[in-house]
Formats: C-alpha cells, structure tokens, sequence
C-alpha cells in the first residue's frame, strides 16, 4: 500500500454511474440521478442512475436469457473456473484504485478497506473459483435394481442487495458463490455505496464473464430494491443489511413469487471478559477494534462490552485508553485509524442514540464528540458508555456506529444470561484462560461466530450467519453455495 499512490487517486474525477444490464452501460430510463457525497469531506463526487421498475425489469430478464442460454449455466466447471480466476487476478491488479474509489464513497479508512474490500474480493472469488469443481452430486444407497442421483444444479436468477459499510466484500461474498453455481445475477448495491461495486462489474465484464450474467441495478431502496424484491422471476433473493429491510423483503416476496429470501441481519454482539483473560492489555486493544473499526460500521462489531465485575473498573479504563489512542481522521491517510462515519445522516442516529443513553442514566467514559479532522466531512470519537444496564435501549438496539455499551456481570451464568438476553444472534467474544470454560461459553451463547480470545479476522474458509432477528443462511465458506444450488433427484429403474 503506497501512500504517494493513495494520495495521487484520490483528487481523479469519478464519472456518473450507469446501469449494467445485459452487457450494455445504461442510463435510467428515466433520466433520474442520485447525487453521490463523499463523507471524507462532504464534496459531490459524482452521480449514479436511479433505477426505475423498467429498469430492474430489463436488467431480471437480461439475467434470465443469460441464464436459458447457457452461455455460463451450462459452460464446463473448469472454464467458469478459468474465469472466475480472472476477475480475481484482476482485482488484485487493481487494488489500489478499487480501494481508493470505495473509501472516497464510504470513508472506510484505508489501512482496514484495502485488505477487506478488494483484497477480500479477489480471495472470495479464488475460493469459490476452486470450489466449482469440488462438490460432486451424489449416487444414493438404493437397491440393487435402482439407481438414485443427486444432481446439484443452479437455480436461476439471483437478485443481491448489498449494504454501505463494505459493499466489495460482501458483495463478493454473494456474488461469486453464486456465480461458481452456475447462476446469473442482479445486483442492487446500496445507494449510500455503489461506486466500487460498479467498478467491480467492470472488471467482472473484462474478465470474461458473459453479457446478462451479472446486470447492476443502483438506486434507492424503496424503488429499486423493492422491484427487485417483487420481480416474479427472480428465483433467490440474497441481502445484507437492517431487520426493518429485511422484514419488508419478506412480505415483498410473500406477495410475488415465494422466492427464497437469505438475510443477514446485523446484530448487537456480546464482547465478554472474564477475569481470567490471559492479557488484559491485549483483550482491551482487540476490543476496542472490535467496536471502533470502520467507525462501528460492522454487523459484527463487539457493541455490547460485558466485563466480569471484579475487573470491570480497571478493564473499562483501560479500554477507555485504548479507544483514546485511536486516530480519528482522513480515511485516505495511511496512519488513520478510525475513518468517517458513512453520512450526515447516520452521524445524526449516532449522536441521537447516545443522547438517549446518557437520558436514561449511561455514562459517557470517553468519546463521542462529532469533530472534523477534515472540514466538511462526518466524523465522530468513539464513545465508551458504562452503567448501561440491559434494558436500555443502547443494550439491545444496534447503533451501527463508534459507541460501546459497557455492562457488568458476576459469573459464567450472569454472563451467559446478559450474552443472550437479545434478539440478535450473529456473532460474540469469548476472554478467558480456562479451555473448559472458553467450550461451555461457544456452546451456551447463541449467536453465530463466537470468537475466542480475539475478536473479527474468520477468514472466507468458515461460514458467517445469524441466529434469531440476525438472519438465515450464510456467507462465506462452501456452505454458501447451498442458497445457490437445487438438489434434484433422479430415480431410474434399472
């Protein structure tokens, strides 16, 4: 990562976003533009096309001549493969402008988005790009006079909605797992977010890919998305984001077709500290990354600290030093540790749900001061709220921003009764020396991920998903493939 690099690609001028369907760089059909506003420092970077119905419609049904087609459903497993591999040399060959491009859009900081946006990227699709020729149907255990198989084929057309916070990566996540199945896909990115992953398309469309495969749809939510989730023939329906959302894509899809519908949720995850961490020092640091990386911005974020009693006062401090060192700045400067927060709009709700907080009672530790190391753009302090007791709303709401909520426990069962008091379930954190403890702990807390003695960094080899109000299905791993794969039997008569 060159800074003399990142600094030359940050001032580029960034064309108007168009619409990728069938192979073709669209206007909206309606002439209609979204302004995009760089949270870096409040500036118009350009705009994207705001999708209408006819839109989305034009971009299913390139997807689903796509895929009757044959031109990548039915292409032999090793030349998808081939492919696949392109787009993640690629990606890694333009890195640097694939990162830049994502922060100037979404004010990640920059030592965190190169690794986990196009860095990311490009693994997820080696992975999957691996994985196409590894998973074999099956011959069933039938009598001799029998022969029963189990095929796996694609299913169709996936429609993926992606939210802001790192829409290469998890864009990636649904992307190429679909794709290695053999399926041909409409991508909504987020309206706050689309810049890199329209970049992401471009590469895709060089490598190889064939037109229709991947159609790109940007625009709000409630239009453009809401086609989507309504389209009669889109067959699976993948998205990251707000329970309100996913609830809406639910009903849209009840009152459509019945398409399947894989949500991942976000969460309000307990980050728990025993007093018999091995390293307080380390725990601290760790946690307050767990929290304040990406200005909070991570479904998985530690937002729920639950510290044993007996070391609450002197682990809270020194997690309150922690979060004090981290440098909250310019997310295109190298030594950045806390970027910006991803608009005006989500600084407000930050700053409103700690002021609800400290209404009913919390005490702000340290941060959550709005300021502007860059003039103009959304920046804020990471807070550290202690005296949070569970039935705040800051214990069970998800903020999705740099505010840690402290809370204290007794022993093992008070600890495993806060962890699970909460209709999330998506990941967790586990602190402690005991190895019987750290295996009573993974099992008895329901959530997803449990992380122990550490917290974020599960690699694309293992699955992501929620429990509860956190979601259905997973990301990440060969289990992804299962939400974009059919099973279909055959049963002959020998």
């Amino acid at each position: 990562m060159d800074p003399s690099r990142i600094n030359a690609l940050r001032e580029l001028p960034v064309d108007d976003g168009r619409l990728l369907i069938g192979g073709q760089w669209l206007a909206a059909r309606n002439g209609e533009q979204l302004d995009v506003v760089s949270p870096i420092d409040g500036r118009r970077l350009c705009g994207i096309a705001a999708a209408g119905v006819t839109d989305v419609d034009a971009a299913v049904r390139a997807a689903r001549q796509s895929f009757e087609a044959g031109s990548w459903s039915r292409l032999p497993p090793a030349e998808r493969k081939k492919v696949m591999f392109r787009i993640a040399d690629r990606i890694e060959a333009q890195q640097a402008e694939l990162a830049v491009l994502g922060v100037r859009d979404n004010g990640t900081e920059i030592a965190m988005a190169w690794k986990a946006e196009p860095g990311s990227a490009a693994a997820t699709f080696r992975f999957y790009a691996e994985c196409i020729d590894k998973r074999p149907g099956e011959i069933a255990p039938t009598a001799e006079n029998v022969l029963g198989l189990v095929h796996r084929e694609p299913i169709g057309v996936v429609a993926a909605i992606v939210p802001w916070n790192f829409p290469q990566m998890i864009g990636a996540w649904k992307i190429a797992p679909a794709l290695a199945a053999g399926n041909s896909v409409v991508l909504k990115p987020s309206e706050d977010a689309s810049l890199a992953l329209l970049a992401l398309a471009k590469v895709c469309h060089e490598a190889g890919l064939p037109d229709g495969v991947l159609n790109v749809v940007t625009g709000t939510g409630s239009v453009t998305g809401d086609a989507l989730a309504r389209h009669p023939d889109v067959d699976v329906l993948v998205f990251t984001g707000s329970g309100a959302v996913g609830r809406q894509l639910l009903k849209a899809s009840a009152e459509s077709n019945l398409k399947r519908v894989y949500l991942e949720l976000g969460g309000k995850s307990p980050n728990i500290v025993f007093a018999d961490a091995p390293d307080l020092v380390q725990a601290a640091r760790v946690s307050a990354q767990g929290i304040f990386r990406n200005s909070g911005q991570v479904c998985v974020a530690g937002s729920r600290l639950l510290v044993q009693r007996d070391i609450h006062e002197d682990f809270v401090q020194r997690l309150c030093d922690a979060a004090s060192r981290l440098r909250v700045g310019d997310p295109l400067d190298v030594q950045t540790d806390v970027g910006a927060v991803s608009s005006r709009r989500q600084l407000d709700r930050n700053r409103a749900a700690l002021a609800r907080a400290v209404e009913q009672g919390a005490r702000v530790r340290t941060g959550g001061e709005c300021i502007e190391p860059v003039p103009g753009g959304c920046y804020m302090r990471p807070a550290v709220v202690d005296q949070v007791n569970p039935a705040m709303e800051l214990a069970r709401e998800e903020v999705f921003g740099p505010v840690l909520a402290v809370l204290p426990f007794d022993d093992e069962a008070d600890a495993i009764r806060l962890a699970n008091d909460s209709p999330y379930g998506l990941a967790a954190g586990v602190w402690t020396a005991s190895l019987s403890r750290a295996h009573r702990m993974v099992r008895a807390v329901r959530a997803g991920v449990v992380h122990v003695n550490t917290y974020g960094g599960p690699d694309i080899t293992v699955p992501l998903g929620g429990v509860r109000q956190s979601g259905n299905g997973h990301d990440k791993s060969i289990h992804a493939l299962d939400k974009y794969q059919d099973l279909k039997t055959a049963w002959i008569q020998l």
